[in-house]
């Protein structure tokens, strides 16, 4: 098996996916939404793309800090 994510030489693939598993969890809460519809949410956001992105370093971040960047980013948008 091939990772997908890898950092110096470290494989992060289990540890982005559970992140943004969390993170969508969080953002479906906060929104009272179902699950796939916060992830369509999520994945069309630059939060999304740091957090896939290993070389940014968003994957060693809390989930809270993450669902505090998709909003802040979200705010800039509307």
């Amino acid at each position: 098996m091939t990772s997908k994510y890898v950092y110096k030489g470290m494989d992060l693939t289990l540890d982005i996916y559970e992140t943004i598993r969390r993170v969508v969890q969080a953002i479906a809460d906060k929104e009272n939404i179902p699950f796939d519809e916060a992830y369509l949410l999520f994945s069309k956001s630059h939060t999304y793309w740091c957090l896939q992105t290993p070389a940014t370093l968003m994957w060693s971040e809390s989930v809270e800090f993450i669902v505090d960047e998709f909003y802040r980013e979200q705010n800039e948008v509307a």
